[in-house]
């Protein structure tokens, strides 16, 4: 893998292939640089496409990626079905050369493979979402057993560096009071929250037992990460995940 990516280790075989980028490698500048993938964030869209063909080149993708409007929802696109709306936070698909993807910069990608390689689907999970069931809404719309799904968990913003209100505490407790042991309390009154262990905690209640990934931190390591909470007007990393429509 090159310097531009993150390995996605997981036990999961061919066809199935994934990509999480990193902010090397492209030609945005200032607080883009330099492979901002996003084109809502303020960069030159002439830079963004570039970034987004050497994306295309270097991974040898089969097609474009579908690229979401996020919104911090629930919100899943079965990309296999036309006219599928594309306002999402996650999508799925059968179908192989159909690459999936979403952006972040502080929020965790997670990807989804069935172990027969037969579906694939990806998540947007900032904590909005994550609260809200934008994992069990992608599971639910992979229409695979749980335990028959492997999940790989990306770079997210570690509880370090995520200090949140009683508001968003209290919006996981109320679905799992187990949920308070991710919160840790500061010395201004507030919390510490830890995205991975919620997310590792709601696919374990769905029966994803297999979930891989040791997520590094977006907002500490800034050489390799954009961060939106770290500073502010910034660019975005892809996680994707496609069937290879040619394996091997």
């Amino acid at each position: 893998m090159s310097s531009g990516a993150l390995e996605v280790c997981w036990p999961v075989a061919a066809p199935v292939r994934a990509v999480c980028t990193q902010r090397q490698g492209g030609v945005s500048q200032a607080q883009y640089g330099s492979l901002n993938l996003a084109t809502h964030v303020g960069d030159e869209p002439e830079r963004v496409a570039e970034n987004r063909r050497r994306l295309r080149r270097q991974y040898a993708l089969p097609a474009e990626p579908v690229w979401l409007e996020q919104v911090h929802g629930v919100q899943v696109a079965c990309v296999d079905q036309p006219g599928a709306p594309m306002v999402a936070d996650a999508a799925v698909t059968h179908r192989p050369g159909q690459v999936l993807a979403v952006l972040v910069a502080d929020c965790l990608p997670v990807l989804f493979a069935s172990r027969d390689a037969d579906v694939v689907g990806v998540a947007h999970a900032g904590w909005r979402g994550l609260a809200a069931g934008v994992l069990e809404a992608t599971v639910a719309a992979l229409a695979v057993q749980p335990e028959l799904l492997c999940a790989w968990l990306g770079p997210v913003i570690c509880a370090a560096h995520f200090e949140v209100g009683d508001e968003v505490r209290s919006a996981f407790a109320l679905h799992d009071p187990e949920a308070v042991r991710a919160f840790t309390l500061n010395a201004r009154g507030r919390w510490q929250c830890d995205l991975q262990a919620l997310a590792r905690q709601r696919l374990e209640a769905l029966g994803v037992h297999t979930v891989a990934g040791c997520p590094p931190c977006t907002y500490a390591e800034d050489e390799q990460f954009f961060s939106f909470r770290r500073d502010g007007q910034t660019g975005r990393m892809a996680a994707l995940i496609w069937i290879d429509p040619q394996p091997g």
